[in-house]
């Protein structure tokens, strides 16, 4: 089925938010387009809906399934491959972001490591700046742990048939 002019404009501008956070604009619509669509869709519908070669939208689908943000769908009858958004793909992708937060965290620690060392070498700026960022990502970890439980608490409220407008409400 094709899309209503809605669904057509935000493919668009979730390709646009993509570049934003310099991913490509073509990974941002086909996942704007997997948003839009109840059914899976089979790369050929996908390269079609959104007017594009069918290589990299290969690509670009295989690299939104190894980051759990697509999944590839069997459809009876058919051997083609077909991929749906998946179910939390909100909390999958900030998954993915805290987890690069997680490794700048780890390189912190590593360099804080490093300068504790007999003869290291590291100037007091630099020091400052590794405790600066070991603090900042510490920091940011706990609160992205306060988050994931919150909105898996309100996700929960949101498939229990919770309009939109009141998933904030504390319950």
């Amino acid at each position: 089925m094709p899309l209503t002019p809605t669904q057509q404009a935000f493919v668009q501008d979730f390709g646009e938010s993509y570049q934003v956070f310099g991913l490509s604009r073509l990974m941002g619509q086909i996942v704007g387009l997997l948003l839009c669509e109840e059914e899976p869709q089979s790369l050929t519908a996908i390269t079609e809906k959104l007017g594009v070669s069918k290589g990299p939208v290969s690509q670009i689908t295989r690299r939104l399934a190894d980051h759990d943000l697509i999944a590839r769908v069997p459809v009876h009858g058919s051997r083609r491959d077909h991929y749906a958004a998946t179910a939390d793909i909100f909390g999958q992708a900030y998954a993915n972001h805290a987890a690069k937060q997680a490794k700048n965290l780890a390189l912190a620690h590593k360099y804080q490591q490093a300068m504790d060392a007999p003869g290291a070498d590291a100037p007091g700026y630099f020091r400052s700046r590794v405790e600066e960022m070991t603090c900042f990502y510490e920091l940011m970890l706990e609160f992205q742990e306060a988050f994931k439980l919150e909105w898996e608490r309100r996700r929960r409220r949101l498939a229990s048939g919770a309009p939109v407008n009141e998933c904030e409400d504390a319950s």
